[in-house]
């Protein structure tokens, strides 16, 4: 059986005298579509963080495709293959939804400062791959047709699914999706969760889920991890974390009768 691509080992993460990361386990096989769920202050974000070299852990390990990235800064880790969004958006407000998957497109053409300076030689051919690639993006999304629409002027569900066009720029083998459905209306919610979907099967891309609104991840991931407090307390099928009365009293805050 081929090694998981991410692999957590014994994680721990302290801020002052909170201990927000408590030796949590757990692993993603190529390909995986997983959720990581739990009450607001889990340490879900915290987790993320982490993998992406935010910050650096206490303890523990972080082999992703057989390397302990856990020293790695970010920008060596989405180097190696990660690419994230963020619970609260970090787009580009005032350039177009177009400019903003270019931006992350372009760290895949390379050209030397004078092609950059005057807009010759390799420029003008990676400009127009750039622009081609983007707008491929934004058509796999559904944002096509606000290309040229200022990022901050769109609809919140827009914006959502433009930071995600904007991180399968990247090209990246690991997507860590950071509560993708906070905000949103239900109607909104079932669009993205098709996105989703549709995202990890035809890309084969292993998908990471942070979520607190346990039903959104119930819909779309077979795997499972569930936190409370920075602990790991139950991994396993919908099923199994349906029916867990640890993760009914997290979600409830009272005892569950077996």
């Amino acid at each position: 059986m081929a090694d998981p691509i991410l692999r957590l080992e014994n994680l721990n993460k302290h801020f002052g005298g909170v201990h927000a990361v408590k030796d949590i386990t757990f692993s993603l096989e190529q390909g995986e579509l997983a959720g990581l769920i739990g009450p607001n202050g889990a340490g879900k974000t915290t987790v993320f963080n982490l993998i992406t070299g935010v910050y650096s852990p206490d303890a523990g390990s972080i082999v992703f495709k057989g390397e302990d990235i856990a020293s790695r800064k970010t920008y060596e880790v989405v180097s190696r293959g990660v690419a994230r969004t963020f619970q609260n958006l970090r787009l580009f407000p005032r350039s177009t939804a177009l400019e903003n998957v270019m931006t992350a497109c372009q760290q895949h053409f390379r050209y030397n400062f004078f092609e950059a300076l005057t807009h010759m030689g390799r420029w003008r051919n990676n400009e127009k791959s750039i622009k081609k690639m983007s707008l491929d993006l934004l058509e796999r999304v559904g944002l096509l047709e606000v290309a040229e629409q200022a990022a901050g002027t769109l609809p919140y569900g827009h914006q959502r699914r433009l930071e995600i066009a904007r991180g399968l720029a990247l090209q990246p083998e690991l997507l860590l999706l950071d509560e993708p459905a906070a905000g949103m209306n239900p109607e909104e919610v079932h669009v993205l969760n098709g996105l989703i979907l549709n995202i990890h099967r035809d890309f084969n891309l292993t998908t990471l889920v942070i979520e607190h609104h346990m039903e959104v991840i119930m819909e779309i991931c077979p795997h499972i991890i569930c936190m409370n407090f920075g602990e790991k307390i139950a991994e396993g099928d919908p099923e199994h974390i349906q029916n867990n009365p640890e993760i009914l009293k997290a979600y409830l805050g009272e005892e569950v009768e077996e």
